[in-house]
């Protein structure tokens, strides 16, 4: 697919697309003559950068994670990324929560 429709179904801009291929996020599509041919690993790429995104992931931390190998992407070095990222995410929902507390005990004290 062009990358118009990669775009449509990523929810990514073309901009944004071209620039993760610019930084090595995924590889160089093949081509078809001027136009980019993008297939479904690069669509399954694509939505883990904006869904890393949407996480709050910086492109740096993902460039050290999605690594090519002979079959295509190493989904297990992703898949222990994602765990660790789980693993921050719920110290952060706990911090909070303990904030949360705090500022109840002082509303209370009002």
């Amino acid at each position: 697919m062009y990358i118009g429709e990669a775009s449509k179904l990523t929810g990514l801009s073309v901009k944004a697309i071209r620039l993760y291929e610019e930084k090595g996020l995924i590889r160089v599509p093949a081509r078809s003559g001027r136009y980019r041919i993008y297939s479904k690993a690069d669509i399954e790429i694509l939505n883990l950068i904006a869904e890393s995104k949407r996480l709050g992931v910086t492109l740096a931390s993902l460039k050290n994670v999605i690594v090519y190998n002979e079959n295509g992407v190493d989904w297990h070095r992703i898949k222990l990324f994602l765990q660790e990222v789980k693993t921050k995410l719920i110290a952060e929902r706990k911090l909070i929560d303990e904030r949360i507390l705090l500022v109840e005990s002082c509303i209370s004290e009002i």
